[in-house]
């Protein structure tokens, strides 16, 4: 399976998928004009991913993401709900989030996206980048 890079943009963040790595993550602002057709590649490559993980192996998804509209973020929800679903159906699936301290909102947008979620889901302050 092809590894998923995307280069993030002023709308749109990273995305770094590797099935050998086992590395998936997603950093970066998205606010991307038609989020679905951003996230389509996305989607399909997880579905995949999924599909060919071992339920012995552990995996996680990392996001770094300190703003996301409303179209990304029901994306985003998309995505989560195929994590939790895998989760469900026995696979050892995660989910990290990390948020900078001084961005409340962020936190709360993780909080609100792990609501409704079943798998593991842990929300990480992430350290401030000093010189």
């Amino acid at each position: 399976m092809e590894p998923l890079h995307l280069v993030a943009t002023k709308s749109t963040p990273a995305v770094t998928f590797d099935e050998n790595t086992r590395v998936l993550a997603i950093t970066g602002q998205s606010y991307p004009e038609n989020a679905f057709k951003f996230y389509e590649p996305i989607f399909e490559w997880i579905d995949s991913y999924l599909s060919r993980l071992p339920s012995d192996t552990e995996s996680a998804i990392e996001f770094q993401m300190p703003y996301i509209n409303t179209s990304s973020t029901k994306c985003l929800m998309m995505l989560l709900d195929k994590f939790d679903t895998a989760y469900m159906d026995g696979k050892r699936v995660g989910v990290r989030w990390y948020c900078s301290p001084d961005n409340e909102s962020e936190f709360e947008c993780a909080e609100e996206l792990k609501e409704d979620l079943r798998l593991p889901f842990d929300i990480i302050a992430k350290e401030s980048d000093e010189s």
